[in-house]
């Protein structure tokens, strides 16, 4: 019996719960609305606020409450994990109100919420990119901001992953034996992403992309290519002398020299 009567107390609450939102809903007072919406709000309750501050945008416009519509609005999204709607609505606000005083909340919002949006390395990286922008505009304009500091995390993350995504795609060349592309890439890599964490393997593969490249080259180009491959494992000797990949690079060493030794007996007897 007692379990009956709870039952038909929480469906009367919910009833008449729906049935004042109903009444706010329809009410043609937009004070009312906003007091209601802002109570919905910090309530947590943002699938009944997000209507009403969507209404108030509008019909708003222009008024004192206006800038607080626009910042609860765009914090209602961001409830909802609508992150794109929510950065373009945080960076909305900061256009409307430069001078507000959600100003510079906003802006790191509206970068946060892209960076919430960007994907792992193995997907397209626009976001990525459209996060670091915005992070660095914000660490820019607020330079003396608590919030620089998380911004420059998130930023070596980003970067971090997209740094992974530029090695990925290069050492995809060597796989597919693209020799040519892949020492581009790599090296491109290496420009890009000073910091990079596997600078070492990046410098195995040029070695060895170098050395492929060379030796399926036309004549005219193996000389030269030969002696680059030479000029890379060098380098690669001086700054990693006790990697583990020197043994195998030293077979390369042994064959890049041997087959430069054929090509000038060669030409000598030419």
């Amino acid at each position: 019996m007692m379990k009956k009567i709870t039952t038909l107390l929480l469906l009367s609450l919910v009833f008449n719960s729906c049935g004042e939102y109903q009444k706010v809903l329809k009410s043609d007072d937009y004070n009312f609305k906003y007091t209601k919406a802002v109570a919905y709000y910090e309530a947590e309750d943002f699938n009944r606020a997000m209507p009403l501050f969507n209404e108030l945008s509008t019909v708003l416009r222009g008024t004192a409450n206006m800038q607080e519509v626009s910042y609860y609005f765009a914090y209602c999204h961001y409830s909802a994990s609508d992150y794109l709607m929510a950065a373009y609505l945080f960076n909305k606000y900061t256009q409307n109100y430069p001078n507000g005083k959600h100003s510079e909340e906003c802006a790191y919002m509206s970068a946060y919420c892209y960076y919430l949006e960007a994907p792992n390395y193995s997907l397209d990286a626009t976001n990525n990119y459209k996060a670091i922008k915005e992070l660095q505009a914000f660490a820019d304009r607020f330079p003396l901001s608590d919030r620089v500091e998380k911004c420059n995390i998130l930023l070596d993350e980003l970067r971090s992953i997209l740094s992974k995504k530029a090695f990925e795609n290069a050492k995809q060349y060597y796989t597919t034996e693209n020799y040519k592309s892949a020492i581009i890439a790599l090296e491109n890599v290496l420009i890009d992403y000073p910091s990079y964490t596997k600078r070492e393997e990046v410098h195995f593969l040029i070695v060895k992309s170098s050395y492929s490249l060379a030796v399926n080259s036309i004549s005219t180009k193996v000389n030269t290519r030969l002696k680059a491959t030479l000029d890379a494992y060098s380098h690669f000797k001086d700054n990693y002398p006790n990697s583990d990949y020197i043994k195998d690079l030293e077979n390369t060493y042994k064959k890049t020299n041997q087959t430069l030794m054929e090509l000038k007996e060669n030409n000598n007897e030419i």
